[in-house]
């Protein structure tokens, strides 16, 4: 605690302002716990960028926080890119002090010579992605923190390839950061390097989106498909909505009590939609009109849930690895058609992901290409194989990237994509829910599961740390009374064959992740999120089904094995 007391206390000097000072003199005082929360660790980038809880203290986000990692970034910019005038370009989300955050992020950079694009209001974070390389920047910031709690904020870094920090740049950027002092932080701003950008950005981000989901589908069969469409509060509502109308869906009902964005939520838990209770309003709304499909957006449109009619005419909820599946297959079978695989093709997924995205990429010849949890790493796949042909790729978590020019997951597109293949499929007198069976009497019935347990604060964190050290020192040699055949530890980077007896090496970079594979296809998964403080488990089983009458079934099985599985852990 007395660490703590010495870091908070400087907190108290004239090198921050004095409402600053106020309220660390304030914790000090009067709250204890609100102040070793604060202050007993800095904020550190996870899997997707930076961050935390809004308020003063290096464990949060707040002008000083965010001011030293920009007033670091610029250093490293300049050492990266020492004979070049540097550009960098910055979007915000809805959420709350977003918009003050960003211009203080923008008047950093400029403060260091560093010419600035900034969009004068929200946008989507894929858009910023776009930006980057549409703008010719070096880097590129957004605020953010995509689904978290209304209290949270965020800052994301991408570099000029338009994909975020990866290693070892994101190191090299800490270890810069973290050896400045709060008083190096130039803020104030050389105004005459400060852009507005906005409706030139916009109009070249939707083209490209419209460019890459261009298969023919008629018009027709656009105008038929009937779409409820919410934006949680969001910036999707700023692009979606003209997308989807340029492209030719007229029929799209827009949940109006959130289209408003609000960085408080208001009508929502969580503005996550992987979270069934967010899509409430919107699946009340399809009953009303009869819509073939909900989409939802996160607050910062890179994630996007999707509900569709199954076969009994009732709207489902699909996960995140059901819609990646059908995308994925979409893709490749038009790509196919149209140009004929060439062999230099390729998907890409996440180690926690559905294995049937493999399956699907030996089935089309093609490969498919797997990282760690974040879409940063596929694009550094894009990046290293730029003689290789991207098709599309996602995750679990509810996103997923439609070809290269945009290098992070992009509901924009992806509700473009999803939109397309329903109105085709219904053309067709099938519907998006009914191909996704037919994939799975193709391939195989894939179920997947993810447990999330929050654990919040200092005494948090160290049940995380224990949870995956005891995993990882006592590994399960079986599940359900099977056993398992291989154990992956991606901190070790070392991956055991029990089969062969045998001890292998990870061709991926360290990370805080326990994958078991068991002897009847069963894979399990354990790691602690890198943005939220939550440990995350992760099951996938599969079995065959021999009819789409039979999915039901099948499907419960298969359930009921995960249950079997999760019943193993202590939650």
């Amino acid at each position: 605690m007395e660490e703590i007391l010495s870091k908070a206390k400087y907190w108290l000097s004239d090198v921050f302002d004095e409402t600053t000072r106020k309220n660390t003199q304030h914790l000090i005082e009067n709250d204890k716990k609100e102040l070793e929360d604060s202050f007993y660790k800095d904020l550190a980038f996870g899997t997707g960028g930076m961050r935390g809880i809004m308020g003063i203290g290096t464990n949060r986000i707040n002008k000083y926080t965010l001011g030293k990692n920009t007033q670091g970034l610029s250093n490293y910019l300049k050492e990266q890119f020492p004979n070049e005038a540097i550009k960098v370009v910055i979007a915000y989300d809805c959420r709350n002090n977003s918009k003050e955050l960003a211009q203080i992020v923008a008047n950093v950079f400029s403060a260091n010579g560093i010419k600035v694009f900034i969009f004068s209001d929200l946008r989507p974070t894929p858009e910023l992605s776009f930006a980057v390389k549409y703008l010719d920047c070096q880097c590129g910031i957004v605020l953010t923190a995509s689904h978290n709690p209304p209290e949270y904020n965020g800052y994301k870094v991408y570099w000029e390839d338009g994909g975020q920090l990866v290693p070892p740049q994101d190191k090299e950027i800490v270890d810069i950061i973290n050896a400045l002092e709060y008083s190096e932080i130039k803020f104030k701003a050389k105004e005459d390097l400060i852009e507005y950008v906005d409706h030139k950005v916009d109009q070249a981000f939707i083209e490209a989106s419209l460019n890459n989901v261009d298969f023919g589908v008629s018009k027709k069969a656009k105008e038929d498909f009937k779409i409820v469409f919410t934006s949680l509060h969001g910036t999707s509502i700023t692009l979606i909505p003209q997308v989807l109308e340029k492209a030719g869906f007229k029929n799209v009902f827009i949940v109006e009590d959130q289209a408003e964005p609000n960085g408080n939520f208001p009508t929502v838990k969580s503005p996550n939609p992987e979270e069934p209770d967010a899509l409430k309003m919107a699946l009340k709304l399809a009953d009303e009109e009869q819509a073939d499909m909900v989409i939802g957006t996160d607050p910062d449109s890179d994630r996007l849930g999707i509900a569709v009619r199954n076969n009994d005419g009732k709207m489902v909820l699909l996960n995140g690895n059901q819609t990646m599946i059908l995308m994925t297959d979409f893709l490749l079978k038009e790509y196919k058609a149209k140009n004929g695989f060439k062999g230099d093709e390729f998907i890409a997924s996440t180690v926690v992901s559905t294995p049937m995205m493999s399956k699907l990429a030996e089935y089309y010849q093609v490969e498919c290409k797997l990282g760690l949890t974040g879409f940063k790493w596929i694009a550094k796949m894009i990046n290293d194989y730029p003689q290789q042909t991207f098709i599309g790729g996602g995750e679990e978590s509810f996103g997923y990237m439609v070809g290269d020019f945009v290098r992070d997951k992009d509901a924009v597109t992806s509700t473009l994509l999803a939109c397309t293949i329903g109105a085709q499929a219904k053309e067709k007198d099938s519907s998006f829910y009914n191909e996704l069976l037919k994939l799975y009497t193709q391939h195989c019935l894939y179920q997947e599961k993810l447990v999330s347990l929050v654990k919040k604060g200092i005494s948090g964190a160290e049940e995380i740390k224990t949870m995956m050290t005891n995993l990882r020192e006592n590994p399960p040699k079986e599940f359900n009374n099977t056993k398992v055949i291989l154990f992956e530890d991606y901190q070790t980077g070392k991956a055991q064959d029990f089969n062969e007896n045998s001890t292998k090496e990870l061709d991926f970079p360290k990370s805080n992740v326990l994958i078991f594979y068991l002897e009847d296809g069963t894979k399990i998964a354990a790691r602690p999120s890198g943005t939220e403080p939550k440990i995350k488990f992760y099951v996938s089983v599969n079995g065959e089904l021999d009819s789409i009458e039979n999915y039901k079934n099948t499907k419960e099985q298969l359930e009921n094995k995960i249950d079997s599985v999760l019943s193993h852990f202590d939650f």
